[in-house]
């Protein structure tokens, strides 16, 4: 039992890690400086990425993107 919750817990921490990563990655190097599409790194974006991983990162881009339409 102990060893599930440990084994989750790690996985939700590498998880949200290499999503700020990528967040952070996209921001800088991947849209332009001026771009509205920029999403923020804070603690929606922590435990997004943390939950659902490399396709919360996509989510989070996909909301920003619809917002501008």
């Amino acid at each position: 039992m102990e060893n599930k919750i440990t084994t989750a817990v790690i996985n939700f921490f590498i998880r949200a890690i290499v999503g700020m990563v990528l967040i952070f990655f996209i921001n800088q190097y991947v849209l332009p400086s001026d771009s509205s599409i920029n999403v923020g790194l804070n603690a929606v974006s922590f435990l997004t990425s943390g939950t659902l991983g490399i396709p919360g990162v996509c989510l989070l881009y996909g909301i920003m993107c619809y917002r501008i339409l």
